[in-house]
């Protein structure tokens, strides 16, 4: 492509016409940070070149990707200063989302040097990535393409015991800063239905209701993101108090499914529409089945053509499938008597059978899920959550006897306490039928 003329041709009106920017801003920035260079008429007056409103209009995309403008400029600097031309990078760059997000090699490539400086606690050398990402592609493929899915990476690599809590801990610092100033730095809204995004109740997964907060405010609608763990208390008087037509609660565990389905339910009595995703829904698709409100999909380019769909044209809300009375039952029951179990382990712990380090943790964490999946209709939707677990012990090579051990303890325990009650067989048989295949890698 051939690259624009830097022949002064063009008076300040007409490079405020071409770009919409305010004379008083094009002033500042050439005093600020020399950029652009217009020459001067005899009378004193700015000239610029077709060069200089390209310029402009490059800066103007850096900052509408999330850029302050002089970090803009400092990108265009060192892009010069390396023998790169910019403006031919752009005009080179895939405009359209749909075309650029199937495979590259480049941007494969960035991700990489992305993941190392992050594993390397190397900040400055992950974000110069990131600000080169973003004046190269279109904020969607780099959100996606190296922040979502280099951090999906590094949790699969300390899942397999590759890599350390702190270097998993640092990448989603720097990835969750990175959305918050994109976020801040979207162009101000221009619809008028009001998004509230939240997660659900005790979950702190908080990378994709950002970034769903994002897409909807870069498609121009007022977003008013909570953040992670969000409290049913006083989330009522919060509705009330912002009116949103649309609430998205995302949650990523069993665990906070049950926390988001205890939200609908509340919010059913409410004129604004919700919403919900994330993780577990994918895992276990089943879960949508109960879940009185509006599921945005599996992937994160479906979630904008969805709340399109659903301002444009409300679709009927499905039908919640109503929980079984015997699971209402053993849900009370184990419910109740949780602790009591609890505490038949720890006396076995006191008597050397179980170890009491993780005793209680472990507890906690099967309880938790045991509840959810009652509430949710089918104890079965524990599986992948028990099957995680054991992974986890394989990658840490921990021995597999250990948790067939507590698990076969803990049945015991719930066969004591629960008895006969009405649902306890919904437990003890799932425990049952449970333990052997732990028994095995």
């Amino acid at each position: 492509m051939a690259t624009t003329s830097k022949k002064p041709t063009y008076n300040l009106k007409a490079v405020v016409q071409e770009t919409g920017l305010k004379p008083d801003t094009l002033r500042a920035w050439e005093r600020r940070y020399g950029l652009p260079q217009p020459e001067r008429t005899s009378g004193g007056h700015r000239i610029y070149s077709e060069h200089d409103i390209e310029l402009l209009k490059w800066l103007m995309q850096r900052q509408e990707e999330g850029l302050s403008i002089s970090r803009a400029v400092k990108l265009w600097q060192d892009l010069i200063a390396e023998g790169q031309q910019p403006l031919l990078n752009e005009a080179m760059s895939p405009v359209e989302p749909a075309i650029v997000l199937g495979d590259s090699e480049n941007i494969d490539q960035m991700k990489q040097v992305w993941i190392d400086a992050c594993l390397a606690f190397n900040e400055a050398q992950a974000e110069q990535l990131l600000t080169q990402a973003f004046a190269l592609y279109p904020v969607e493929m780099v959100c996606q393409k190296i922040i979502a899915s280099g951090l999906a990476e590094i949790g699969q690599g300390w899942y397999e015991g590759d890599i350390s809590v702190q270097q998993e801990h640092f990448a989603s610092a720097l990835a969750l800063r990175r959305l918050d100033s994109l976020i801040s730095s979207a162009p101000r809204p221009t619809r008028s239905q009001k998004i509230l995004v939240l997660c659900a109740p005790e979950d702190t997964h908080t990378f994709s209701p950002l970034y769903i907060s994002l897409l909807l405010r870069r498609r121009g609608w007022p977003v008013t993101y909570l953040g992670a763990d969000v409290p049913v208390t006083q989330l009522e008087e919060t509705i009330q108090s912002t009116q949103p037509d649309l609430v998205i609660i995302a949650a990523q565990l069993l665990t906070t499914a049950a926390n988001l389905l205890e939200v609908a339910e509340i919010l059913t009595a409410y004129p604004p529409m919700v919403a919900y995703g994330g993780l577990i829904f994918s895992v276990t698709p089943e879960l949508k089945e109960r879940i009185p409100a509006y599921y945005l999909g599996d992937t994160f380019d479906y979630i904008v053509h969805f709340v399109e769909k659903l301002f444009d044209s409300p679709v009927l809300l499905p039908n919640a499938k109503a929980v079984s009375y015997e699971y209402q039952q053993a849900y009370e029951l184990y419910r109740m008597r949780r602790a009591q179990i609890d505490a038949q382990l720890w006396q076995r712990a006191q008597d050397g059978l179980l170890d009491q380090t993780h005793l209680n943790n472990a507890n906690l964490h099967l309880a938790q899920n045991v509840l959810a999946a009652l509430k949710f209709g089918n104890i079965e939707f524990v599986g992948p959550e028990i099957e995680w677990v054991r992974g986890l012990t394989i990658n840490y090579q921990i021995p597999i006897v250990l948790l067939t051990h507590y698990l076969q303890a803990y049945k015991q325990a719930a066969v004591d306490v629960l008895g006969d009650e009405v649902g306890a067989d919904i437990v003890i048989d799932w425990l049952e039928k449970l333990i052997p295949a732990t028994q095995y890698i």
